[in-house]
């Protein structure tokens, strides 16, 4: 049986040791996120793109000029009757060549250019926002799996000084079994408990190492084991009351942000549409260079070139009567946008305060963790020194080992869980 708890516990512990320890603050923790997580390098593309779409929007203020240049062979000119009778023919220049300039500057378009550049930039910020709610999101998986590492890594200390603490009992009971006072089936019981407690070690182990690779990929290392720094549970923890997580979500929550920006999009949407009912006014400039000139007979081997300045004014008549329920559309799109932000406040509400109230309350199942780990030790303290008197069975003994080992695994998970709950409520209120 020891043969085998060896064989199993070994090989973890070479693989542990091929790996090198890399010891990791919960800022390091963060930085590395935001450095080499795939799902922020794809936001930040995307935030790229959109502010590409400004610069594209503001574009339309600058003027649209356009060339044509072009050079043709041309036939000869035949004319004839309306009957298709008395058909003459003229000789006509045979190259053609043909150059136009044409400049347009929008003067007035309705508001239509600036609403667009209007609807550019809050889609960056709109990419923007969506780029921190996706690194708020991954700081907070990658914090999960920091601290499950760093429960794991309490648990097995504890296991090993459950395992110490066994074996020096397991030395005492077989001292007492060669001096005649206990029974070869004590001495048996407890190496089952020991190799119990050595399988839920290997276990830990093997946890620990799946944990670690995950959390390895996400933040871009490859073979480290990061150790969690045992100073965070120590760290002052704010403790303010539930009005102020509130109005921290109100304020800083990108889930807000992007609701209060999809209501200015719903805005300027409007705004783009009642421009689609005004008139358009533009400058234009054009200059015409093209020969021969063939709308004489014969046809003149001239170039002729002539240009022109002016004001165009461009008004769509038919929007008076399809336009009227693109408005009412973008109306509606504005209210939906209102109740959207109503339906984030509440659910902010509820969040916060459910996870304030948790927070609360792993205070509250600290407490009562560290009674009962007191109460579980004493308790093993009494039954050991009875057992030791025999005047306690085995039984009893394994018994009070159980309910001591359980009680400090509790300790441990609830030291963690208030740093779970706390920075739980500082996702939500988009602050982590």
């Amino acid at each position: 049986m020891r043969l085998l708890a060896l064989m199993l516990v070994v090989p973890a512990a070479i693989a542990a040791k091929a790996q090198s320890e890399r010891r990791m603050t919960v800022d390091d923790l963060f930085q590395l996120v935001e450095s080499n997580s795939k799902t922020l390098q794809e936001t930040k593309i995307s935030v790229e793109f959109a502010q590409k779409g400004i610069e594209a929007a503001r574009s339309q203020r600058l003027p649209d000029v356009n060339a044509t240049l072009s050079a043709s062979y041309n036939g000869n000119v035949v004319v004839m009757d309306r009957d298709f009778t008395n058909a003459n023919g003229y000789s006509s220049p045979h190259f053609g060549n043909s150059f136009a300039l044409e400049a347009q500057q929008v003067v007035y378009a309705g508001g239509a250019i600036d609403a667009g550049i209007r609807v550019a930039e809050l889609q960056r910020d709109l990419a923007q926002t969506g780029h921190r709610m996706n690194a708020e999101a991954e700081r907070f998986m990658a914090l999960g799996q920091y601290l499950d590492l760093y429960k794991i890594q309490n648990r097995m200390q504890v296991m090993e000084q459950n395992i110490s603490l066994t074996q020096r009992l397991i030395d005492d009971i077989r001292a007492k079994h060669e001096q005649g006072m206990a029974l070869k089936n004590d001495v048996t019981r407890y190496e089952l408990q020991m190799e119990t407690l050595r399988l839920g070690l290997r276990r830990l182990e093997d946890q620990r190492t799946v944990l670690n690779h995950r959390l390895c990929n996400m933040v871009g290392l490859q073979d480290v084991m990061i150790i969690p720094d045992t100073t965070i549970t120590a760290s002052a923890l704010s403790n303010e009351g539930m009005n102020y997580w509130n109005e921290t979500a109100l304020a800083s929550s990108p889930r807000m942000e992007q609701s209060e920006l999809s209501t200015r999009l719903a805005e300027q949407q409007l705004r783009l549409a009642k421009s689609e009912m005004l008139p358009k006014v533009a400058l234009v400039a054009a200059d015409n260079f093209s020969g021969p000139f063939t709308y004489d007979i014969p046809p003149l081997d001239k170039n002729i070139n002539y240009w022109y300045v002016g004001v165009g004014v461009k008004y769509p008549l038919s929007s008076l009567f399809k336009k009227n329920k693109k408005l009412e559309q973008a109306r509606i799109g504005i209210r939906q946008s209102q109740e959207q932000q109503n339906v984030v406040a509440e659910s902010l509400d509820n969040q916060i305060h459910e996870a304030w109230t948790l927070y609360q309350q792993s205070y509250a199942d600290l407490d009562t963790q560290r009674k009962s780990v007191q109460l579980a030790r004493q308790n093993y303290e009494v039954v050991n020194e009875r057992y030791l008197s025999q005047m306690a069975l085995i039984t009893d003994m394994l018994d009070a080992s159980n309910i001591r080992l359980n009680a400090e695994l509790q300790e441990v998970d609830a030291r963690i869980n208030i740093l779970y709950a706390y920075y739980k409520m500082k996702y939500i209120a988009g602050t982590l």
